[in-house]
């Protein structure tokens, strides 16, 4: 074992082998052999070895523990159910073994069984928590029920039985119990019941968490609609704690409820159940002012009711009365705030959401009033003025980011954006004195004046100078090294190389950035749009991995989570891991992930490496089954990551959002049925005997084309919507969602030329059953497809032409969208050697038929059907096609390493010295990162050359 635990596993088997010579019975040895045999890749031998032992039922502890580990790393925890369902017969009254095999169980989610083996616990040690492990199962199976009215009938009521009886017999114990009981009657929806329990006695024990009384009350009177309740109590909170921003949205919210209503308090009472209740605007104003008041004698400043006082003022407007209750100007308001807060970082995001209170001819002088109190101060007259400390700083960084949230700086002509833009890297770069002693996993104090000079720079850029993008990069790859962890200069170098078409320095970063866990679904999208569409395939295959490691984890991680809440009777928090696996499985990303990673793999492997067929039977895909749930799909992007300051009518809108998931649905479907098409040719080309309709509906063959046909309606119906999809010529925020490949796929003639592909596939299967004889209408017309086949492929060539990275006035361009053509050519050219391939071994046969008939007849004229010649020369084509292809991309590399950038005259005088160096960095990346995809491409595209040459009958 300790060999195993030191990870010397061909050691531990060693020694497992001495130990079964002396002793040949020894379970234990025998399983710790098998997890030997399992880590050193042996896994057929570990499972035979683990099964022998399993099958005399073993109940000695090691065996059983060491089983379940084996069984783990092979992802087979139903075996382990087998196991102790098993020693529990053998041993009934041992409660360590019922309580292995409940949480065995709950592994692989088999709540009824659960349910069973928590009252079986209870009977052998009568403790709550067992009981209550009944009482969970029986919540789990209504929540996973698919009938909403089973889970309303029969589990949750039998649930709250259960609970009730413990209620009566006074047996309640645990905070955690009294939480299931509440969970329960809130999912049967009796509010006023779970709101009872709360107030109650057993509300008495729910203690953990910070008012959790309170916010459960809270939750059950909003569900009651019980206003008076939701105003006294969060009044009653907001008197404890004036800071607690979710209690002044309640507190307004349900104000506003009771003056809809002309509630009026009841006489002689108490106004509520939680005591005073305000019902007017004059008392929530005042309420307001008293907190506000309240605050200026607190010892430390709070932000909660100066903040409530702007939230007041603008539901008001809202309801079209504000003058009437002198709350004060809106401009004012925001002033006094900006001197109380405006050297903490959260001044701005405080304020931005109230900036539509600023009537827009005010903006200018808004920002100059909040900057005559900065204090800064300039050497000389005609020099800019400074912040003298990080105060200084901070608050002048709030106003230049509010600056741009209002739209002066776009407003701006060239000449003053370039003009602002050298006054923030001045300010950046003096900035940074003050980030001396910061440690390299800090942030600089002045970091946001270069990512803004860099938003100035972006504009420019879609305005149309080309220059701009460069100073881009330069400017954030030297903002990288003074500030080596800052995210946000990270994720802005990844989008901006890449909408150059550099894929190379972009792994770099994004490794650095160390995404965890749920990220590989928020931000991946990142790596893997790009990828392969760049022509890095080996980097493509990596990304896609480090997703499907994540997203394969997940399974296996949830379900140690839910054992751990089971044990620790965090019954609340069951619901939302099963709730979060769900959402992970049917993530948007999830799908794209697995469908690109195949067929990626097919790309570089089918055909080359391996047959078309062992490929397909490795992933075991099939033509007729789809995996991705179209109805479910979640799209978790993380589309906010990049930080931005743009007005509301620039930024990212919940109209992109739907539209972005839109189009990547329509994209990750017509992605699937290639993949699904492709995956159906090696089904067809099996020996069929021909006219013989009857063997062959046997054979289950002829449905297999019947798969193809309507995968491929399905598939041209996908193309129809994305076109019509297309048609709108949507524009998102250049921050926003990347579009898809989609585009550039219909517009480069890859689509045409890939669905005329599996029309071919259609035609040469019926070839194939009709024979040659009487079908030379079906070889005219495979004939004639071969023909238009060449002149597609020859157009998608054509669109691959010219120079990737071309020198203009000095200035450079890229041009990504030749490198997205040429791979989609290389994809579009494999799937036309699958179905070459598929063709070949139609034809063969009747090849090798037809010359053992021309010996037995002995003629020398025996007629050649004309397929034949046809299909050679379409052969013959595609090569010549392949071979130039691969001439002209040793072109572009030589173009490409003959690039001197160095001689580049950067025209622009705003770089300084330092900088030249950053932007020599900046464009070496992005030449390496071409001539990487260059060269990776060509690889690829001589591996096939290869393969056609093997395709002559």
């Amino acid at each position: 074992a300790d060999y195993l635990d030191n990870g010397n596993n061909k050691m531990a088997i060693q020694q497992a082998d001495k130990l079964l010579k002396k002793h040949k019975d020894l379970h234990c040895a025998k399983v710790l052999k098998a997890i030997g045999l399992q880590r050193t890749g042996k896994q057929d031998e570990a499972y035979a070895l683990a099964q022998e032992v399993a099958a005399l039922e073993p109940t000695d502890d090691n065996s059983l523990q060491a089983l379940t580990i084996l069984y783990r790393e092979m992802h087979r925890p139903e075996l382990v159910t087998k196991l102790y369902e098993a020693a529990v017969k053998k041993v009934p009254n041992s409660e360590e073994y019922h309580s292995h095999l409940f949480m065995a169980y709950a592994r692989v989610g088999e709540y009824k069984k659960m349910q069973q083996a928590g009252m079986a616990l209870y009977k052998i040690v009568p403790k709550n928590p067992y009981y209550f492990w009944s009482v969970m199962s029986l919540i789990m199976q209504s929540i996973s029920a698919q009938d909403e009215n089973l889970s309303k009938t029969m589990f949750l009521p039998l649930a709250e039985r259960m609970v009730e009886k413990m209620v009566k017999e006074d047996k309640i114990e645990a905070e955690a119990e009294v939480e299931l009981y509440y969970m329960i009657l809130e999912r049967l929806e009796k509010y006023k019941e779970a709101l009872d329990v709360v107030r109650g006695k057993l509300g008495e024990k729910l203690t953990s968490e910070l008012q959790s009384r309170e916010n459960k009350c809270m939750t059950m009177y909003k569900k009651l609609c019980r206003w008076p309740e939701c105003n006294a109590l969060s009044r009653r909170l907001l008197l404890k704690n004036s800071d607690d921003w979710q209690f002044y949205v309640t507190y307004f919210d349900s104000v506003f409820q009771l003056i809809d209503e002309s509630w009026t308090p009841p006489p002689e009472e108490e106004h509520s159940l939680e005591g005073e209740v305000h019902y007017s605007i004059e008392q929530a104003v005042k309420f307001i002012e008293e907190r506000i008041t309240e605050e200026s004698k607190s010892s430390r400043p709070l932000r909660g009711p100066y903040l409530a006082k702007l939230e007041l003022i603008r539901r008001l407007r809202y309801r079209g009365c504000n003058d009437e209750y002198k709350l004060g100007d809106p401009e004012e308001l925001m002033f006094q705030y900006f001197k109380k807060f405006g050297d903490k970082p959260c001044c701005f995001t405080d304020l931005k959401v109230f900036v539509d209170l600023l009537p827009s001819s005010q903006y200018t002088k808004f920002i100059s009033q909040l900057l005559e109190v900065i204090p800064l101060s300039a050497r000389a007259e005609s020099e800019v003025a400074l912040p003298a400390d990080i105060k200084a700083l901070q608050q002048h960084l709030c106003v230049v980011q509010l600056s741009r949230l209002l739209g002066i700086y776009h407003a701006m002509d060239k000449k003053q954006k370039l003009g602002a833009v050298l006054e923030l890297m001045l300010r950046y770069r003096h900035g940074l004195e003050f980030g001396k002693s910061c440690l390299k996993t800090e942030l600089q104090f002045s970091d946001y004046y270069c990512l803004l000079a860099v938003h100035l720079l972006l504009d420019l850029w879609l305005e149309g100078e080309e220059m701009a993008v460069w100073q881009c990069l330069t400017l954030l790859e030297e903002g990288l090294s003074h500030s080596p962890s800052n995210a946000q200069f990270k994720l802005l170098l990844i989008r901006i190389y890449c909408r150059l078409g550099a894929f190379e320095p972009v792994a770099e970063l994004y490794a650095s950035l160390d995404a965890k866990h749920i990220q590989h679904d928020t931000i991946g999208y990142l790596l893997t749009r790009y990828a392969e569409s760049l022509g890095h395939y080996a980097a493509a295959s990596q990304s896609c991995n480090f997703a499907l490691r994540f997203f394969h984890s997940n399974q296996k991680d949830t379900s140690e989570y839910i054992i751990q809440a089971y044990k620790y009777g965090a019954f609340e928090k069951i619901p939302e891991f099963i709730a979060f696996r769900n959402r992970l499985n049917s993530s948007l990303h999830f799908a794209q992930v697995r469908t690109e990673r195949m067929l990626l793999d097919l790309l570089l492997e089918a055909n080359i490496s391996t047959s078309l067929e062992e490929s397909i039977k490795s992933m075991s895909l099939s033509p007729e089954e789809d995996d991705i749930p179209w109805k479910d799909l979640r799209d978790n992007r993380d589309l906010t990551v990049l930080f931005n300051w743009d007005p509301k009518d620039r930024d990212i809108s919940e109209e992109h959002r739907k539209l972005s998931l839109e189009e990547e649905t329509m994209w990750l479907r017509i992605r699937s049925l290639t993949l699904r098409l492709v995956s159906g040719l090696p089904t067809l080309s099996h020996t069929i005997q021909p006219k013989n309709s009857e063997k062959t509906a046997e054979n289950g063959v002829s449905s297999k084309i019947d798969t193809i046909r309507s995968l491929l309606r399905q598939l041209e119906a996908a193309v129809d919507s994305g076109k019509k999809f297309l048609e709108q010529k949507i524009q998102y925020p250049v921050l926003g969602p990347p579009p898809t490949r989609m585009a550039g796929f219909f517009s480069n003639g890859s689509c045409q030329c890939q669905t005329s592909l599996f029309y071919l596939v259609s035609d040469i299967y019926e070839l194939d059953t009709n024979g040659l004889e009487d079908s030379a209408e079906i070889q005219e017309r495979i004939g004639n497809s071969f023909k238009s086949l060449v002149e597609r492929l020859t157009d998608l060539f054509n669109k691959c032409k010219g120079d990737l990275i071309e020198v203009r006035d000095g200035t450079l361009k890229t041009h990504p969208n030749l490198l997205e053509n040429l791979v989609f050519f290389v994809e579009t050219i494999s799937i036309a050697l699958w179905v070459s391939s598929y063709c070949d071994s139609v034809l063969r046969p009747f090849k090798s038929n037809l010359q053992k008939k021309k010996k037995k007849k002995k003629e020398s004229s025996v007629a050649m059907p004309p397929i034949f010649t046809h299909f050679l020369d379409y052969v013959t084509e595609l090569q010549t096609l392949t071979s130039n292809v691969i001439d002209h991309i040793k072109g572009l590399e030589i173009i490409l390493t003959a690039l001197k950038l160095e001689e580049l005259s950067l025209k622009d005088t705003l770089l300084l010295q330092e900088e030249k160096k950053f932007t020599k960095t900046v464009q070496g990346k992005v030449q390496s990162s071409y001539h990487h995809s260059v060269q990776e491409i060509g690889e690829l595209l001589k591996k096939r050359l290869d393969t056609i040459k093997k395709l002559k009958i």
